[in-house]
């Protein structure tokens, strides 16, 4: 049996098996090597490995896999969560070869290591040790696929209801605080149909661009009545945000526009429904659909990503927001990006996320994982394998 890797060594071999995920598909890459290497070594470690292709939500990416692994048996337990696949990257702007470990200033550089491959590198050495005879609970380990485009491998996780964990903890970057709340996240791109023409003689087109000026308009007058109407202090951006990302129209200056698309990105507070999103914006947009009939239209980009909210006085047990906070020594907080904790939290477990690094090096050139994460991280690990699995 070949020996298993130390931290350095594991997470290495993590970030050199290249698992981008994106819609554009000359980046997306299959994340199939990276669960191969999970599954080696956690067979190793003893563990059942279940690996399942995940249904893609986009052309081209049946190349796609969720891992998960089991040690011991029974009901309830723990259950550690990540993706495996990392965001596409600028090369002229790392310092470094972004799929290789640069350990340098007590840092691991390398695209992954903190969003989020490297908290496979510290379950593996948290587990180092561990057999099923000495678990009264079981121990999973969850990789999943396509965190970063769709969340395609847990939402068809959560379908599939494969276990009942008691708790679950979704190590993404949170410089291991507890994270109890998040905002949901959909977008949508509104399309103004026009006439193209000469633009000597605008009178015989219709300018898409001149719409879309109006629609932008009644955007901006949504983004008040949100800031008005919903407010949440636990958010450092207490309200939903409505962004105007993308934009794209019309081919050249003397032709008069006939085509005019707009991508927005809305994220809702936890308790706001995607259903009541879509009214609002509707209803924004609902005088100039009568204005300019047959021509503006909106559709989903993706598919959305739900609010998430823990209950801090979840009655199930001992809440596991207080336990975190007990052995993370760190207050439970709020953040507005979104994560795979809502579908994760559909199996009926309590869920939180908390994981090392930070998210300010999330998809960022030179992204790293500091060398003093290491004990901290592993000393919680083992302390919640401690509590969930063998108490």
């Amino acid at each position: 049996m070949a020996q298993l890797p130390n931290f350095t060594q594991s997470l290495s071999q993590l970030i050199a098996c290249p698992s981008i995920s994106s819609t554009q598909a000359s980046w997306d890459q299959g994340n199939l090597k990276v669960i191969q290497l999970l599954a080696t070594w956690f067979e190793q470690l003893g563990f059942s490995i279940d690996i399942h292709q995940v249904p893609s939500a986009h052309e081209g990416g049946d190349n796609k896999y969720n891992l998960l692994a089991k040690l011991g048996s029974g009901e309830g337990g723990l259950l550690l969560a990540g993706h495996s696949d990392t965001v596409p990257y600028d090369e002229s702007r790392w310092q470094s070869d972004p799929m290789g470990v640069l350990d340098k200033d007590d840092k691991f550089y390398g695209l992954g290591t903190c969003d989020m491959k490297g908290f496979f590198a510290f379950i593996l050495q948290a587990c180092k040790g561990l057999s099923a005879k000495q678990l009264k609970k079981p121990l999973y380990v969850l990789a999943t696929a396509d965190e970063e485009t769709t969340m395609a491998g847990a939402r068809f996780f959560s379908q599939s209801q494969a276990v009942k964990p008691d708790v679950a903890i979704i190590g993404e970057p949170t410089n291991l605080v507890p994270v109890v709340m998040h905002k949901g996240h959909m977008s949508h791109r509104i399309s103004v149909q026009g006439q193209s023409g000469h633009s000597s003689k605008p009178n015989l087109g219709v300018n898409a661009i001149e719409i879309m000026y109006q629609v932008i308009g009644e955007l901006i007058q949504l983004k008040e009545k949100f800031n008005l109407n919903y407010k949440n202090e636990s958010f450092d951006v207490p309200g939903p945000t409505l962004n105007m990302g993308a934009i794209k129209g019309g081919d050249n200056a003397n032709r008069i526009c006939g085509h005019c698309d707009l991508d927005i990105d809305l994220r809702s507070l936890p308790g706001m429904s995607d259903d009541e999103l879509l009214h609002w914006l509707s209803e924004a947009l609902k005088p100039l659909a009568e204005k300019y009939p047959g021509r503006i239209s909106f559709a989903e980009l993706h598919p959305s990503s739900p609010s998430f909210e823990q209950d801090k006085n979840a009655s199930k047990g001992d809440c596991f927001v207080s336990i975190a906070e007990e052995i993370s020594g760190h207050q439970c907080c709020a953040v507005n990006y979104a994560t795979e904790a809502p579908f994760i939290q559909q199996l009926g477990c309590q869920t939180i996320v908390l994981g090392p690094g930070s998210i300010d090096q999330a998809h960022q050139p030179n992204e790293f994982l500091a060398h003093s994460e290491i004990d901290k991280t592993d000393k919680l690990l083992v302390s919640m394998i401690q509590r969930y699995c063998l108490a």
